[in-house]
């Protein structure tokens, strides 16, 4: 299944690629030739309608994606891990909740606020200047999560008294940040037929679409993808 926005946009706080907005219509084009359902919901990203799904889903879930905002998806008691494709699918890196730790030494409950704290360019996140990946590691690993964390700076907490001042200077964005990168688990998803065919249903409009648009290659490893 395809998890998208039924139209295009950044999150808040994300400049838009040029030309995504136009390409939106194309994609889910092909996706309804192909056979491959869609679902999205309005104002939300497409990262909430799979955070929903893998919520709430009776059986093991991969969810294949190069967004390391994903990370906090992953459960192990409930068999959801991520397929990452950060460095290409050639190099597919299966992270769970062992290697989410043994790579930046937080769980996956944690990676939102981690994500926060050091910053992510890719996802538009600044970060807190001067507080990197091993400082947020540490610091979640003391407190448990970002707001015991703004509490406790904001109590002079001694433990917290070296990076005091970086959280209180950037604490509008602390306060702010965690709803952009935490995902939604609970939309109101239209239900859809996720069965997969073995063969495109519409093969005429298929073919035009890739002769339109350019993407007759793509559309051709799709339709072997879908019968293998």
């Amino acid at each position: 299944m395809q998890e998208a926005t039924p139209a295009g946009g950044a999150p808040p706080g994300e400049a838009e690629p040029p030309g995504l907005a136009e390409q939106v219509p194309i994609i889910f084009d092909a996706l309804e030739a192909l056979g491959i359902a869609a679902v999205g919901a309005p104002e939300h990203e497409a990262d909430d309608v799979i955070a929903t799904l893998a919520e709430r889903a009776t059986m093991p879930v991969d969810v294949v994606t190069g967004d390391r905002d994903l990370f906090q998806l992953i459960d192990d008691a409930r068999a959801v891990r991520v397929l990452y494709t950060g460095r290409g699918v050639a190099k597919l890196e299966i992270i769970d909740g062992a290697a989410l730790l043994a790579r930046y030494g937080v769980a996956p409950d944690q990676y939102a606020d981690f994500a926060t704290l050091r910053g992510d360019p890719s996802d538009g996140l600044p970060g807190v200047a001067g507080i990197g990946e091993k400082t947020a590691a540490s610091l979640l690993r003391t407190f448990g999560t970002l707001e015991e964390l703004l509490e406790a700076a904001a109590r002079r907490d001694r433990r917290v008294l070296q990076v005091a001042g970086k959280l209180n200077a950037a604490h509008d964005y602390l306060t702010r940040a965690p709803a952009v990168v935490r995902t939604a688990r609970n939309l109101a998803l239209p239900p859809v037929d996720s069965t997969l065919p073995h063969a495109p249903p519409d093969v005429e409009r298929l073919a035009e679409l890739g002769v339109a648009w350019g993407i007759g290659n793509a559309l051709v490893r799709a339709t072997k993808a879908l019968s293998g």
